[in-house]
C-alpha cells in the first residue's frame, strides 16, 4: 500500500503519563483521540517529537500505536513516528507500528550520528525497502542535527514509491516550495511548524503537523480546513487567532507547555518525562489564559 491522502490537520499526539510519568495514561490517550476526531482532525501521528518518543520503551511504543488505532476506528489514519538514530531500530520500529495497525510511518532524519546526504539517502532508502507501507519523511534540523536537502529529497523520492509526503519542520518556507518546484504532485508536504501553517500552504504544503491542535483541534482544524475550501481570508483570521497560543507551545521546550494546556482544561496530568521538565508556574498561567480566551470567542461566535 503506497496510496495514503494526507492533508488538512494532523495532530502530533502528546502520550499523557500517569502523575509521576511512570506509566502511560492509556484512559486520557482514548480521550484525547475522541476528541482530535470530534475536532475534525484528518490524521492522527503518535510517537512522535511531542509524543516523546525518546522516552518511551519499544513496548510502550507499540502499545500507544496500537491503542490509538483502536481508539480512532479507522475514523482518520494513524501515522505512527518510528524513526530514530538507527537504521534497524528504525526499521524494526516501522515493522511492529505496522503491525499494531498503523497506516503508515513517519521517518525523522537520523540524530545525533549527523550523517551525510548520502548517508541519509541509503538510510531511508533502507527503510522504504523494508516496508511496503506510506512513509512521511521528517526533516526538523533544530532538533536532529542534519537537514534532508530538497535534491536528496528528490533522489530518495526517485527510488521509493512509498515515500509520500514530508513534514518540513525547517522553520521557514523556503524549503518548502524548493520540494514543491521539484516534485510538484509527487510529495505532499505537511507544515511541521504550527505558526507557518498558511505561508506554507500557499506556496504548495496540503497541511500541517500540529502541536496546538492537541489543545484545540477545531480552531487548529478550521485554518486547513478553509484554506484547501478557497477561503483565504477565513482561513488567515482563524490563522491569526491561534498566533498568540501557537507561540506558547514553545515558549519551554514541546510538550511540556501543551501538557500544561490540557491539564489546565482537566484532560491529563501535565506530566513529561525525564530530561524534560514540566511547565514553569508562569508558562502554565498563560497557556491557560490564552485558552480560555480562544474559548470564550469560540463561545461568542
Amino acid at each position: 500500500m503506497t496510496q495514503l491522502p494526507l492533508s488538512g490537520t494532523l495532530t502530533a499526539l502528546v502520550t499523557p503519563f500517569t502523575p509521576d510519568g511512570e506509566a502511560v495514561d492509556f484512559q486520557a490517550l482514548d480521550a484525547l483521540v475522541e476528541a482530535q476526531i470530534a475536532g475534525g482532525v484528518s490524521g492522527l501521528v503518535p510517537c512522535g517529537t511531542t509524543g516523546e518518543s525518546p522516552t518511551l520503551t519499544e513496548a510502550e511504543t507499540t502499545a500507544v500505536v496500537r491503542r490509538v488505532v483502536e481508539a480512532a476506528r479507522g475514523r482518520a489514519p494513524v501515522i505512527a513516528g518510528t524513526g530514530s538514530f538507527s537504521t534497524k531500530k528504525t526499521i524494526d520500529a516501522s515493522r511492529a507500528a505496522l503491525a499494531a495497525g498503523a497506516d503508515g510511518v513517519m521517518v525523522v532524519m537520523p540524530y545525533y550520528s549527523k550523517p551525510s546526504q548520502d548517508g541519509l539517502r541509503e538510510h531511508l532508502l533502507a527503510v522504504a525497502k523494508a516496508v511496503s507501507a506510506p512513509i512521511v519523511l521528517y526533516n526538523i534540523p533544530g532538533r536532529t542535527g542534519v537537514d534532508l536537502s530538497a535534491e536528496t529529497t528528490e533522489r530518495v523520492c526517485a527510488a521509493a514509491p512509498n515515500v509520500v509526503a514530508i513534514k518540513d519542520a525547517t522553520g521557514h518556507v523556503l524549503r518548502c516550495q524548493e520540494l514543491a518546484r521539484r516534485l510538484g504532485d509527487r510529495l505532499t508536504v505537511l507544515c511541521g511548524d504550527d505558526a507557518l501553517t498558511l505561508a506554507m500552504m500557499a506556496l504548495g504544503a496540503k497541511g500541517v503537523i500540529s502541536v496546538t491542535s492537541n489543545v484545540l483541534p477545531r480552531e487548529t482544524s478550521a485554518v486547513t480546513r478553509k484554506f484547501l475550501a478557497g477561503d483565504l481570508a477565513g482561513a488567515r483570521a482563524a490563522h491569526l487567532s491561534l498566533l498568540e497560543l501557537h507561540a506558547l507551545m514553545f515558549v519551554e521546550p514541546n510538550p511540556a507547555p501543551a501538557k500544561a494546556a490540557l491539564a489546565a482544561l482537566g484532560r491529563m496530568s501535565p506530566a513529561v518525562r525525564l530530561p524534560l521538565a514540566p511547565a514553569g508556574d508562569a508558562t502554565r498561567q498563560q497557556v491557560a489564559d490564552a485558552v480560555r480566551r480562544l474559548e470564550a470567542k469560540r463561545e461568542a461566535t
